[in-house]
């Protein structure tokens, strides 16, 4: 049995390779990268929260909670995470367990909460991240409440930046999917990969992979 646990959308990003605005937003398969994400990651999840700097009402049509990042000047993912725990802390009280994906991923696997969970157990450590095709993906990731003082120290008082060299410090498991019949961790960083998501969406099974 799978412990309960808060997702996570990475949604801080400034886009830059993709011209601006708000990657998750982009459409693929008439509806947006975000709804796909919301669609899979949320029967894995207890409740899902986004993260994203700016303007929270841009996303009021998901009918989820927006947190922004405590720490300034868009200190990247780890600052997202966070954020997250914090909001768990405050308004998950009993909740242990956080699972973070990108936002601009479409394709996240169905069992990735259980998956994290399983890989993290087995080795008995406190974190486990998502892997494929031989790389890691830091940012898919599972995280507990115990860490994030932790955190909020290498954040805020050592500058740290790096998710991996972090997650070292406590020990991270890693899980590691498939890239066949589509890699489940590919993210829509240019205009270009928005048209690859299109055909791998047609070339999926009916029920999505």
């Amino acid at each position: 049995m799978t412990e309960p646990t808060l997702g996570l959308l990475l949604a801080g990003g400034l886009a830059r390779r993709m011209g601006g605005g708000d990657k998750p937003l982009r459409m693929i398969a008439g509806r947006s990268i975000l709804a796909h994400v919301i669609e899979r990651l949320g029967p894995q999840c207890e409740s899902l929260l986004i993260n994203a700097n700016g303007d929270p009402a841009r996303f009021s049509d998901y009918g989820l909670p927006v947190v922004a990042d405590s720490v300034p000047d868009f200190a990247g993912p780890l600052a997202g995470i966070l954020a997250g725990l914090d909001w768990m802390a405050q308004h998950r009280p009993g909740s242990n367990w956080m699972v973070s994906v990108a936002a601009d991923t479409p394709f996240i696997p169905r069992d990735l909460v259980t998956r994290l969970h399983r890989a993290r157990a087995e080795l008995n450590v406190p974190l486990a991240c998502a892997a494929s095709g031989g790389w890691t993906h830091p940012v898919i990731g599972l995280w507990p409440l115990v860490l994030r003082e932790d955190l909020r120290q290498a954040l805020t008082v050592e500058d740290e930046r790096k998710i991996d060299r972090w997650t070292a410090r406590h020990g991270c498991a890693s899980a590691e999917w498939p890239v066949d019949p589509v890699d489940p961790f590919f993210n829509a960083n240019r205009p270009e990969d928005l048209t690859e998501a299109e055909q791998l969406f047609a070339n999926l099974s009916p029920n999505g992979g």
